[in-house]
């Protein structure tokens, strides 16, 4: 690689962010919304018109995604987050577009790579955690970002949890910021995520049981995560995740495990960035190896 910037893609069910990236810095950057209801191509059409003022600023171009990217080919793990219709070749649609070559992860994995290279995790085995409407994850192990066979690895949301009624659902249906709301509903409480920790914080006890589910929920998860990975420490983002309280909480319900075995867990350091950071540089390390 010649060392130049790399243009960095992420593309969410409601925004869309291109970015010129240089090592852990990003240049310059645009977003936009994405037009969820006008399909694929025109998702991929805002992104060239989003990148055309840097043609020729860059040699390769990366992209992280929501859902599944398996072989070039982009697949929707939840199509409410976004309709993606099945198998889009979407390397293959952007570098029609951007007319360099192209590089595509979950976003998730994405944001892990960055954590590991830039943020909370830096050299050390590591899984990242997001926690906000849904929860999405990334694991690194001896170096390397797991893909696995699918491309769904590190999909920690879609782990089975007991429901306590004989059965099981996904961790995410019991966990997470929508989770929360849900739940929050259903007790006569309507509220967002932010609105439950606040009640929380201020004692009310309707949205401190909610709380205390959830994060119950996630803890558990994290132990069987450090006995499946042994990972030297846990990063954790997204809006619930970096929420006031929530960290402190998995802390305290984890506090009494050996130190063998006790999860270590840190907030995240990057931010909204920690996509494009590690998406450009997945697409850095692999021209220059």
């Amino acid at each position: 690689m010649n060392g130049g910037p790399v243009l960095a893609i992420d593309v969410g069910g409601t925004k869309t962010l291109v970015a010129l990236v240089k090592g852990r810095r990003i240049l310059d950057q645009r977003r936009a919304a994405t037009p969820r209801e006008a399909g694929a191509d025109a998702w991929l059409d805002l992104i060239g018109d989003l990148a055309a003022e840097w043609r020729g600023s860059f040699g390769a171009a990366g992209a992280a995604v929501t859902g599944i990217v398996r072989d070039g080919r982009w697949h929707a793990l939840n199509p409410a987050t976004l309709p993606v219709p099945d198998g889009l070749p979407l390397v293959a649609g952007l570098s029609d577009r951007l007319g360099v070559p192209v590089q595509a992860v979950n976003d998730a994995q994405a944001a892990a790579w960055g954590e590991y290279r830039f943020g909370a995790g830096q050299g050390i085995d590591m899984i990242f955690l997001t926690v906000s409407t849904g929860i999405g994850g990334g694991v690194i192990s001896n170096g390397r970002l797991l893909s696995g066979r699918s491309g769904l690895a590190g999909h920690v949301g879609q782990m089975l949890v007991e429901t306590g009624k004989g059965d099981a659902a996904r961790l995410e249906d019991f966990a997470s910021g929508s989770a929360l709301a849900r739940f929050a509903a259903t007790a006569g409480h309507p509220a967002d995520a932010p609105t439950i920790f606040a009640a929380g914080r201020a004692g009310e006890d309707w949205a401190r049981e909610l709380l205390e589910a959830a994060l119950t929920r996630m803890a558990h998860t994290l132990r069987s995560l450090q006995m499946l990975f042994d990972p030297a420490r846990f990063v954790i983002g997204g809006g619930v995740g970096l929420a006031e309280g929530y960290i402190d909480g998995l802390r305290s319900m984890l506090g009494d495990l050996p130190a063998l075995t006790r999860p270590e867990i840190r907030p995240a350091a990057l931010g909204a960035e920690a996509g494009l950071l590690g998406i450009a540089d997945l697409v850095s390390t692999a021209q220059s190896a």
